[in-house]
């Protein structure tokens, strides 16, 4: 899945990220482009759940490739 952030511009957001994902699953894959502000997840995690753990970080997201 791929995910469009907002607010992302460091290696903090990151990290933020990549653990409110794998809070969802634990063996996540969580691949981050800074310049692009998108997510890649690959891993047992819904869309939206996913969307909602960036969001509770403070980084509003939207899927925008299955």
């Amino acid at each position: 899945m791929l995910f469009k952030v907002e607010k992302m511009s460091c290696n903090h957001c990151i990290r933020a990220i990549t653990g409110a994902i794998q809070t969802l699953d634990a063996q996540a894959r969580v691949e981050a482009d800074l310049a692009k502000g998108t997510v890649r997840v690959t891993g047992e995690v819904k869309a939206e759940d996913a969307v909602s753990a960036m969001q509770s970080e403070g980084y509003p997201a939207r899927l925008i490739a299955d």
